[in-house]
């Protein structure tokens, strides 16, 4: 990863001139003695990946560190009213919509498709004073934050915000702008309607089985079957009467759910696990094998990394505004932050890809969270290379980039590549570990 990467993607999610267009456009005040825009949207983003006791304190702290005019505390936290806040909206926009526009990695299995998307959402606690504007399911302030994460780029390209006691199953609604792509969920997202309408608008899915669904199976092709059985007997049935046996081999079975009148005619997959079986829905050609199917579904576990990033590094979980515009801002603040940090991993992992989709990987791949974490580190020499000029920019940004790649690498990658990294073709590669001469063996007993 070079400093022009780097450099690349901040000003392209927090550009100067942009800022100054949108700052007109939402109707924030800028009074240029007092306020400088720039330097207070950067500071939110710095400051969220640092330790401190209070993320608007430390935002105000940050700032002041950037040769800005002098604010007490009190004016500087009546700034953040709604203009900032549809400020910040419009940036966070125009931030998914550069992630949305990245080079995609998918390779292997994962083709096929535009790209896969994992849904999830997080609930964030507020002040109990803000239960009026954002009810829980208790007697607290939350609200939820639903996110689509991006496999191929790694990194989210869509997320919004509800209260914390509406379900997250409204929130996803499958339309004309998923065609082609694919859907990774849980079953907090399990819905029939929901999976006729990926059919409808040619979108893969894997899902796992509701246990109140009682599929009807028209034939097997993969399981231990021990006679016939007529075509629509329920799995329950099948399994009870023990005509497929669950023996550890894996199951592909051709069902259907969702009732006589309008049934959808689905794929049944079984995989073994230590848990006990396993079962899930598709909607993929049967050149993807069970196994196959249930990796793709794990790989739903990324979208929980992500959210880990968010909520440990960029405390999205540490909000202590006492206004909801005020909170809605710092929550698109923490939420970009992340998304440089997982698009700068994106960028370098795209650029140290080996040519030939079989070929080994040589360099060690990025972490979203390593790399977050040296971010929160470099804050103050990031955000002064903002105002650096020609040489001297060139230079404090490669050493930013040289800084970002030794401490962001991923030390395990060869002995112990995630499941996206081995359906990516990073094939495990034994430690070398270097053997002892006789004479050192000797010398060391």
């Amino acid at each position: 990863m070079t400093g022009e990467d780097v450099r690349q993607v901040f000003e392209a999610i927090l550009p100067e001139q942009e800022i100054e267009r949108l700052c007109g456009q939402c109707g924030v005040v800028e009074r240029q003695r007092k306020l400088h825009l720039g330097m207070l949207v950067r500071a939110m983003v710095i400051a969220a990946g640092t330790p401190g006791g209070a993320y608007q304190a430390d935002i105000l702290r940050s700032y002041l560190e950037l040769e800005v005019p002098r604010v007490a505390r009190s004016a500087f936290y009546r700034w953040f009213d709604e203009p900032l806040e549809r400020f910040m909206t419009a940036l966070a926009d125009r931030a998914l919509a550069y992630a949305r526009a990245q080079q995609i990695d998918l390779t292997g299995i994962l083709g096929g498709v535009k790209d896969w998307y994992i849904v999830d959402s997080t609930t964030v606690r507020v002040r109990d004073a803000l239960q009026e504007e954002f009810p829980g399911t208790g007697a607290y302030a939350a609200l939820k934050v639903h996110k689509v994460l991006s496999v191929g780029c790694g990194a989210p390209v869509h997320y919004h915000f509800s209260p914390a006691r509406e379900h997250d199953s409204r929130h996803l609604q499958i339309g004309a702008s998923w065609q082609g792509c694919g859907l990774l969920a849980d079953l907090a997202y399990a819905s029939l309607a929901r999976l006729r309408a990926c059919n409808a608008h040619g979108v893969r899915f894997v899902i796992r089985l509701k246990d109140n669904w009682k599929p009807k199976v028209d034939s097997i092709a993969r399981g231990h079957v021990t006679q016939e059985f007529c075509s629509g007997t329920d799995l329950d049935v099948l399994l009870d009467e023990e005509i497929l046996q669950l023996d550890g081999r894996a199951i592909d079975a051709d069902v259907r759910v969702g009732g006589t009148k309008n049934p959808l005619h689905l794929r049944l997959v079984g995989i073994h696990t230590a848990k006990g079986y396993g079962f899930f829905l598709t909607n993929l050609p049967p050149r993807i094998g069970p196994r196959q199917v249930a990796d793709l579904y794990r790989i739903r576990w990324e979208v929980e990394l992500s959210i880990k990033l968010d909520k440990s590094v960029h405390r999205l979980d540490q909000i202590d505004a006492e206004r909801p515009c005020s909170v809605k801002t710092l929550l698109h603040a923490s939420l970009i932050a992340s998304l440089i940090a997982a698009l700068l991993a994106h960028t370098h992992n795209v650029g140290t890809r080996p040519p030939q989709e079989d070929a080994p990987r040589t360099e060690a791949p990025l972490h979203s969270r390593r790399l977050a974490l040296q971010l929160a580190v470099s804050c103050q020499s990031i955000a002064q290379a903002f105002e650096l000029k020609g040489k001297a920019a060139k230079r404090r940004w490669q050493q930013i980039a040289d800084l970002l790649t030794h401490s962001g690498r991923d030390p395990n990658w060869r002995r112990r590549p995630s499941v996206l990294d081995q359906l990516r073709g990073w094939k495990r590669q034994p430690v070398v570990r270097k053997q002892l001469s006789r004479d050192n063996l000797k010398a060391a007993a």
